[in-house]
């Protein structure tokens, strides 16, 4: 049986956490001294063991390991979920941070599965792992989704507006065109991808939220803002990733100044963690964090037809099992009964 709370500590899963925001995150739980087993989620297992051991001599804790996710293929999902679920060694799944994500502009690219790649990674590969990972979830838990200021256009980050056009367009465009898309090149196409994927994060948050009521499990979304030189850029042209790896990190002192939205990843790697650690955010859910402050999402985050819509849908593109979640979809009888 998997170690239960009350002294054994808890385990927080970070995907994405070999590097970037990631990363960040993981180490500050890690270095919390609270009794956190951290595990780190990454694609690639040569990187994820060099992060973990960098994570362990950074934080100062014994308490991290690295297993591998790939995102992009669910097979890959559900074999991690699998794994998880069988290790005794750890203690029970207290937080799980939606954090790995990906901006392709160089042209529609699609995951092993044959879903958009954009869509597939930032949303689908997430939604699958989240289901099947709830149950392993013992109360008070918390699960965190990675969004953007991106996906609302009132921000003015300089990123196109985002269109939902429903689950199935996103994950299939050739299929489904987009009538409103007109001439608009590969870069705007891909980088409107991304910001209809971080409003897909929050329509995902907010109706998980709402399947957990009662639960003792919350679900929050979190925009760290621009973080210059992450990664996020690597798809770019050379120019726009110079700028971006190299120019932008030293204006921060700028950005801190006048209060923007722009911030180094090791400032919101610990806004990032708080959403774990912090007690006062026990029971807190629904919510979207900008940083350390709670505010609005964009109008549209709050549709709840988008939503359910956006969480039925998925479970069909992810071939999604009564019998692997104990969250309800469609007329699924519910599955197994959440750890309380």
């Amino acid at each position: 049986m998997r170690k239960e709370d009350g002294g054994t500590g808890r385990t927080v899963i970070v995907t994405g956490g070999n590097q970037g925001l990631g990363y960040q995150a993981a180490k500050n739980v890690a270095a919390a001294d609270e009794g956190w087993n951290v595990v780190v989620a990454g694609r690639n297992e040569e990187k994820v063991e060099e992060a973990v051991g960098r994570m362990r001599v950074e934080s100062g804790s014994s308490r991290v390991e690295g297993m591998v996710l790939d995102l992009a293929s669910l097979r890959s999902v559900r074999s991690f979920a699998e794994a998880f679920a069988a290790r005794e060694d750890l203690p029970s799944l207290g937080a799980l941070v939606c954090n790995a994500g990906l901006q392709v502009v160089s042209g529609t690219t699609y995951t092993k599965d044959g879903v958009e790649t954009t869509f597939g990674v930032n949303h689908l590969g997430h939604y699958l792992l989240v289901n099947l990972l709830v149950g392993e979830m013992v109360s008070p838990a918390r699960i965190v989704f990675v969004s953007s200021g991106t996906h609302d256009p009132k921000q003015r980050t300089g990123m196109p507006a985002p269109r939902y056009p429903g689950s199935k367009a996103l994950a299939w465009p050739e299929r489904h065109p987009d009538p409103d898309a007109g001439d608009e090149g590969a870069g705007v196409v891909g980088r409107r991808r991304y910001t209809t994927s971080k409003l897909s994060n929050l329509y995902a948050t907010y109706e998980l939220a709402r399947r957990l009521t009662g639960s003792g499990i919350t679900s929050n979304a979190f925009d760290p803002g621009l973080m210059p030189g992450t990664g996020l850029a690597r798809d770019w042209g050379p120019a726009a990733r110079f700028a971006s790896d190299r120019v932008l990190p030293l204006l921060q002192p700028v950005f801190d100044m006048f209060r923007m939205n722009i911030n180094t990843v090791e400032t919101s790697g610990r806004a990032l963690a708080r959403l774990v650690t912090d007690p006062e955010l026990e029971d807190v859910s629904g919510r979207y964090f900008e940083g350390e402050r709670e505010i609005p999402s964009s109008e549209l985050s709050y549709d709840r037809e988008n939503a359910m819509e956006l969480w039925e849908t998925s479970a069909e593109l992810v071939g999604l099992g009564a019998e692997e979640t104990v969250l309800r979809t469609g007329d699924q009888a519910p599955g197994r009964t959440p750890k309380m």
